[in-house]
């Protein structure tokens, strides 16, 4: 067990001292945290599998969780930051949110006055700009993956709610593959009211809780 705890303190460090070096890019940092993460959890992991005995089952369990944490999972990539950076320009000042999830996979959070007024699915005219530059973005860069995923507020049974989000999603995702996005790289999902960002005690919350959220991943090698 003491051989396990010094391997995690010294994984913390090298975590540290990762994040911290001024040598490494964003692209190498990311995977180089992932890794000294997922040497973490190989050591507990060959640890507890060799009932703690012998450092060499901890050491290799660090090393094929080194390798799980560096390939598992999103890759933040050269290709991610400028997609981010070109969709981050093509939405300013629209007020869709353009954000790095916590897993690597780039975010936008695209609200009610933009996408979708209330109770319907299609497409207003302001949200078609910022589809069209997004479509060019995912083209120019074919081994992402596209997740849509629809809400709603809570107007209306789980019964309209749920069909509407999901219909919200696939709207979107028809409008991205009729210019030419690959409908194969698109999964659409729909959470009804089950997941408000704010309250629907009123109608400016109500409003912040139709909207579509679209993530965009490219899987580590």
């Amino acid at each position: 067990m003491k051989k396990i705890i010094v391997t995690l303190t010294a994984v913390a460090f090298g975590v540290s001292a990762l994040s911290g070096c001024a040598n490494m890019n964003e692209t190498q940092r990311d995977t180089g945290t992932g890794a000294a993460i997922g040497a973490a959890a190989g050591a507990v992991i060959g640890g507890l599998t060799a009932g703690g005995h012998t450092g060499r089952s901890a050491a290799t369990g660090a090393a094929v969780g080194a390798a799980l944490g560096a390939g598992g999972g999103y890759l933040w990539s050269k290709h991610m930051q400028e997609q981010k950076a070109a969709m981050e320009q093509a939405t300013k000042g629209t007020g869709v949110s353009v954000s790095q999830t916590a897993d690597n996979q780039l975010k936008l959070d695209i609200p009610s006055d933009v996408s979708f007024d209330s109770g319907r699915y299609d497409i207003k005219s302001n949200m078609r700009p910022i589809l069209d530059r997004f479509a060019t973005t995912l083209n120019q860069n074919p081994v992402t993956t596209v997740k849509i995923i629809g809400h709603t507020d809570n107007t209306g049974s789980d019964a309209i709610n749920g069909p509407l989000s999901v219909n919200r999603a696939g709207a979107t995702r028809s409008y991205l593959a009729a210019r030419g996005v690959a409908v194969n790289r698109i999964s659409i999902d729909g959470r009804g009211s089950s997941e408000p960002i704010a309250s629907n005690s009123t109608a400016t919350g109500r409003a912040k809780n139709r909207r579509v959220e679209i993530f965009v991943g490219e899987a580590a090698r």
